[in-house]
């Protein structure tokens, strides 16, 4: 060590005094020790998009990370949703797909040979929700055979229910017009009934697993009227009611006008329901509104024009509370009568519910 210094300060000696002999001025203090620690990592996330009035973006999900440190030959990424991205580069470009205002941690870890260290850092984003089902009814006639089919008939004990209407198919009960879904009960004699009505479903045509649900409809007038818009399990075949799950968007009952019920359907909870919620809308049979659902992996979220109302969310989650892990399709009808229904008005004789369009999220 002692040799190494003096010369050392013998070639400085000679650089400074002798500039003319040719020597290598260049070198360090062998004193001076060379940072090499892996150090200082930084990360700087951006959503692409933000703004003061839209700070989770603009709904493309897409987000820029930043990241640096000293000493560092490579970089991981966790985006806190499972995906995970290596680099050697300091920068990665992301997008998120799932819709909504979501939060996610993002790791990253600065590597060098075995070394690491790791820092993170929340963002949350918007993800405009990508519409997997539309309908519109933007033509006339009959509903569309692609998206719909119909239960027909009585039912077994009027479908369950003690309900008083025959189903069909017919131009009388359902028809498209004017952009507008009609789906009429009616007062009329028709296959040993003294009613009639529709109930359609995409049943075998269309069905999901989480989403949201929006349907704008104006609902009929009438003591004894019972329309819905509801869900039911696609395994309902294969494992029958209620182990299938029933969700329950929006009822409404013709005696008791201006109250929409929100209920679920459930091994633990069904017949005379428990997990149900009921809210005031004064005008909904003579304006249109918006009856929403947002369905996760952990809660049912009921909303009319936006404003949410019901939320279930059990804090045990099995196949009797939660039956709600597999695809479900949707159905629109009016009953008549039956256990919700109630007593009939004599002087009924026709109800309307009208939907303005059917969209399904994701």
């Amino acid at each position: 060590m002692l040799s190494k210094k003096l010369n050392y300060q013998l070639k400085l000696f000679l650089c400074l005094f002798f500039p003319i002999i040719t020597l290598s001025c260049s070198g360090s203090d062998p004193d001076e020790e060379v940072d090499t620690k892996l150090s200082d990592l930084t990360v700087e996330v951006s959503i692409v998009g933000a703004s003061a009035s839209n700070p989770e973006g603009d709904g493309s999900g897409k987000i820029n990370v930043s990241f640096s440190a000293k000493n560092a030959n490579s970089y991981r990424v966790n985006f806190g949703n499972g995906d995970v991205l290596e680099t050697t580069s300091n920068n990665l470009s992301y997008t998120y797909v799932e819709s909504g205002i979501n939060t996610y941690k993002i790791f990253v870890s600065a590597y060098k040979g075995s070394e690491y260290i790791s820092k993170e850092q929340s963002v949350t984003i918007y993800v405009t929700p990508s519409m997997i089902f539309a309908e519109e009814f933007n033509y006339s006639g009959a509903p569309d055979s692609s998206k719909w089919t119909y239960d027909i008939g009585r039912g077994d004990n009027g479908w369950g229910n003690g309900e008083a209407q025959y189903y069909t198919s017919r131009s009388e009960n359902v028809r498209v017009e004017n952009g507008i879904l009609k789906i009429t009960a009616k007062k009329e004699n028709y296959e040993g009934a003294a009613y009639t009505s529709s109930r359609l479903k995409t049943q075998g045509k269309f069905s999901f697993t989480y989403g949201k649900v929006e349907v704008r409809a104006k609902l009929p007038n009438g003591g004894g009227t019972w329309p819905a818009i509801w869900m039911l399990g696609s395994n309902i075949t294969s494992v029958g009611w209620p182990a299938s799950g029933e969700i329950d968007i929006m009822e409404h009952v013709g005696n008791n006008p201006g109250k929409i019920i929100s209920a679920i359907h459930t091994p633990s909870s069904y017949g005379g329901t428990q997990n149900k919620a009921v809210t005031t809308v004064e005008d909904a049979t003579s304006e249109f509104h918006v009856y929403g659902l947002e369905w996760t992996s952990e809660k049912l979220i009921f909303s009319v024009d936006g404003k949410v109302h019901y939320t279930y969310n059990p804090t045990n989650k099995n196949a009797s509370t939660w039956p709600f892990t597999s695809d479900q399709f949707l159905i629109l009808n009016i009953a008549v009568g039956g256990t919700l229904g109630g007593t009939i008005d004599p002087a009924f004789s026709s109800g309307t519910m009208e939907v303005d369009y059917v969209r399904v999220y994701k």
